[in-house]
């Protein structure tokens, strides 16, 4: 593509160059070409990628003082943003394969054209796949699925029956769709447990993307629902009847309990663990190992935009650093002989 063209889909300022320089790929400063296109986000960085050899630099307005003649140079607010959609759209598509000699598809399976299903692929009964989607090496799709169009499975991927994907969702290797919700109800008499119906299903909206062995549990009698555009990490589990917003992010280990709800925008980061039936408000941040009690609700309610939560049970950052300030001062003044953390506890 042209600097031209990609400026006619993203935006930005020709600040200096040549609108018809061919762009055939991004790098980072140290390795670009001079047919590459690289970015800066301050002035260190944008001396780096001026000084380097690529062909082209998104930085912002005012980043990178004098630039030499022989760069081609874009400003914009977001260059990072700029960067990373001139990345996908500069990335080969994939050719469509058709369908592998080992898959198995059943007769009744729907495909939509220019979807490609790979070596040993299973598509089970009454199974949808849309336009331009791939079913990569291994993976199952169960019966009565419906995957939307230009969706990419990963290897070894399973979507249980019954499972609804947007478009353009992303499911890496080894991640389980719709598996049963863990609901058990124990017999008081006995001890022993029986589990609880497990007949919902998991709805998966346009533009999300599920990390390698993530598991997404259907819904117990009404349904899982994952919002358009959520990001999920490696390694992540959300349990059965959980309401995840638009625009989420669960970062790697982080585990959400059934029936939970995550409102949108809201960062939960890595080991953030949720009780059942908790509910945590828009645009919240869980830093990493924080906790939320079961039946509890979280909110930005009174705090600063961008407050992190962290600690079990979930409060501001700040207060948990004060907090433990005053116990290391106790702990201290303990260990010297006089009053301390024993005395006032």
């Amino acid at each position: 593509m042209t600097l031209g063209e990609l400026m006619e889909t993203l935006g930005g300022t020709l600040a200096q160059g040549d609108p018809s320089m061919e762009i055939d790929g991004v790098s980072s400063s140290p390795r670009a070409t001079s047919s590459q296109l690289v970015f800066a986000e301050d002035a260190a960085s944008a001396a780096e990628a001026l000084a380097g050899s690529a062909g082209a630099v998104v930085l912002r307005a005012g980043a990178g003082g004098a630039f030499p003649s022989q760069i081609c140079v874009i400003e914009d607010k977001q260059p990072r943003l700029w960067f990373a959609r001139a990345a996908k759209l500069l990335k080969p598509a994939l050719a469509a394969a058709g369908i592998h000699s080992t898959a198995f598809v059943a007769p009744d399976a729907l495909l939509a054209e220019s979807v490609t299903i790979g070596p040993g692929a299973v598509v089970e009964a009454q199974a949808q796949i849309g336009a331009g989607s791939r079913i990569e090496a291994g993976a199952v799709i169960g019966q009565g699925v419906r995957v939307g169009q230009n969706c990419r499975i990963h290897p070894r991927a399973v979507l249980y029956s019954g499972v609804i994907l947007g478009d353009r969702v992303v499911v890496h290797a080894g991640a389980v769709l719709g598996a049963d919700g863990f609901g058990y109800v124990r017999d008081n008499a006995t001890g022993a447990y029986t589990q609880f119906p497990q007949l919902g299903t998991l709805v998966v909206e346009d533009d999300v993307e599920i990390g390698a062995n993530s598991t997404i549990d259907r819904g117990a009698l009404d349904e899982t629902r994952i919002g358009r555009g959520t990001k999920i990490d490696n390694l992540v589990h959300v349990g059965h009847n959980c309401q995840i917003g638009e625009d989420v992010i669960l970062v790697a280990l982080a585990g959400i309990s059934g029936s939970c709800t995550v409102g949108k925008g809201a960062v939960i980061a890595g080991q953030v663990g949720l009780g059942d039936h908790a509910h945590v408000g828009p645009g919240v941040i869980l830093g990493g190992q924080a906790g939320v009690l079961s039946g509890k609700t979280v909110t930005n309610d009174g705090l600063k935009p961008g407050t992190v939560l962290w600690g079990t049970p979930a409060r501001p950052l700040l207060q948990v650093l004060r907090e433990m300030a005053v116990l290391a001062r106790l702990a201290r003044r303990g260990k010297d002989g006089t009053k301390g953390l024993r005395d006032c506890c």
